[in-house]
């Protein structure tokens, strides 16, 4: 059914996975939306892309079974999520026969499949597994949570991890998560990643699920389908160039209409650098501007290797050691046959805080890593692929450092708001970020629609607790 006449008029300027869910749920609670993308696709960062005929990812994916709000957004626009994913007990797995580790738990309540896992655990030295079960305890009797931020470098340090135990398990975690090296990356930000994955009352919550279909499939093509079904519009290839006051409202400009189009509210989902400059022309959004502006970002690289057909991995993923001193770049490769048939042969090593591998000329890169291939599977066939794809998102998450303040969903400026995995949250910059942010913004426009309509061009949501509800 369309959202009623009467109701709040929403813009949303973004069509990621933040704006997805703030359009979905602005929509839910009664509004009548309109979602802005400025490109012919959805999904901003984690959008498809079509290499040699194949469909594909920007980028290859792993989501948490903690990932409750993504999950539970893509349920209620009907996505099937044994359909859509591949669900895998925590483990991180390197090839037999390297020197790797083989840690994997076993479909156990919570804690016990990860103390089974530990026990079961190969190539790790008793210190190794003392040193873990070590950092495990402390960590839950602290709450998860430093008094003072500090790198993850100094967090295992300071726990006694071993180098080993470092090295297999901490950093390629810490990578994974919030795309920053642990010599830059903040402790309090990787902790509450382990909190609600390995630390986790729900042992579901602590499962790998690998993206069966392209990621617009998982959310925002079914998101904007249900807008669409429900009355609601969605436009795609139309940009925000500009906003200005209305009143108590907002004009939103796309270049397609001299005068713009007056909307009650407004949420930006656009990336932080292009909302900055939405914003810069709002003396009291001085600050937030420069707040925007002042975020630096890490890249990820994904490298398709097209192979024969037939070509398996034994497992849907490993992980890899990387060492770029060695030209090593890979960390996880990626078997994606078994994840959709229609991609026989084909593999996706993904290198994330990808920096120096950035700065590699494209075919060096694809051919170090198809030598890392052969050499950890040892498999000398895996050096020669028939073709490779390498995709770099540049900016593809803001560097996580310690001590990293961000800003709230709510802004200084009336009926505008915010919604970008960048937001206020105790996430790093993850899909499920993403959407809670969304979910955020819309909490925040709820609470400055309730407003008498004479108090909203003075009052926003008289502070931040209208969106804190729902990180």
């Amino acid at each position: 059914m369309s959202a009623p006449s009467a109701a709040l008029r929403v813009a949303v300027a973004g069509g990621g996975w933040a704006g997805c869910a703030a359009a979905l749920e602005l929509a839910r609670q009664g509004c009548r939306v309109t979602l802005f993308e400025s490109a012919r696709t959805l999904g901003g960062r984690a959008r498809g892309v079509e290499v040699r005929g194949l469909a594909l990812d920007n980028g290859q994916h792993i989501l948490l079974g903690a990932y409750r709000e993504s999950l539970r957004l893509m349920r209620q626009v009907g996505v099937d999520e044994r359909a859509a994913f591949l669900r895998l007990p925590v483990q991180m797995r390197y090839p037999e026969g390297g020197d790797g580790m083989d840690f994997a738990a076993p479909r156990l309540p919570a804690p016990l499949h990860l103390a089974f896992a530990l026990l079961r655990a190969k190539g790790l030295a008793r210190a190794d597994k003392l040193a873990l079960a070590r950092f495990n305890s402390a960590a839950k009797w602290m709450g998860w949570r430093l008094d003072t931020d500090c790198t993850v470098a100094e967090l295992l340090e300071r726990f006694d991890q071993t180098g080993r135990l470092a090295r297999l398990l901490w950093r390629p975690l810490c990578i994974a998560a919030l795309n920053t090296p642990p010599e830059r990356a903040s402790s309090n930000v990787f902790l509450a990643v382990l909190r609600d994955s390995l630390g986790a009352r729900r042992r579901a919550d602590s499962d790998m699920l690998l993206p069966r279909l392209p990621m617009g499939a998982l959310f925002p093509e079914p998101a904007a389908a249900w807008l669409e079904r429900e009355g609601h519009a969605v436009r795609l290839g139309v940009k925000v160039t500009a906003i200005a006051r209305d009143g108590d409202g907002w004009r939103v400009d796309t270049g397609f209409a001299a005068d713009g189009e007056r909307f009650d509210a407004l949420v930006l989902a656009t990336p932080a650098a292009h909302s900055a400059a939405l914003l810069s022309g709002f003396p009291e959004a001085g600050a937030l501007v420069n707040q925007l502006t002042a975020f630096t970002h890490e890249p990820i690289a994904t490298c398709y290797l097209q192979y024969a057909p037939g070509t398996r991995l034994e497992r849907p993923f490993y992980a890899l050691l990387d060492d770029p001193a060695a030209q090593r770049w890979g960390q996880f490769v990626f078997d994606r046959a078994q994840l959709d048939a229609s991609q026989d042969g084909l593999l996706a090593v993904v290198v994330s805080a990808a920096g120096d591998a950035a700065a590699l000329p494209r075919e060096a890169l694809a051919q170090a890593i198809a030598s890392q291939l052969a050499h950890d599977l040892g498999r000398p066939e895996l050096a020669a692929p028939a073709w490779t794809q390498l995709i770099t998102e540049k900016r593809a998450t803001f560097s996580c450092i310690p001590g990293l303040v961000r800003p709230d969903n709510i802004t200084p400026l009336p009926g505008l708001v915010l919604a970008g995995d960048y937001t206020a949250s105790d996430y790093p910059a993850t899909l499920e970020t993403a959407v809670r942010s969304g979910q955020a913004a819309a909490a925040a426009i709820r609470a400055y629609g309730a407003l008498p309509r004479e108090k909203r061009s003075l009052s926003h949501a008289h502070g931040a607790e209208a969106g804190d509800s729902v990180r």
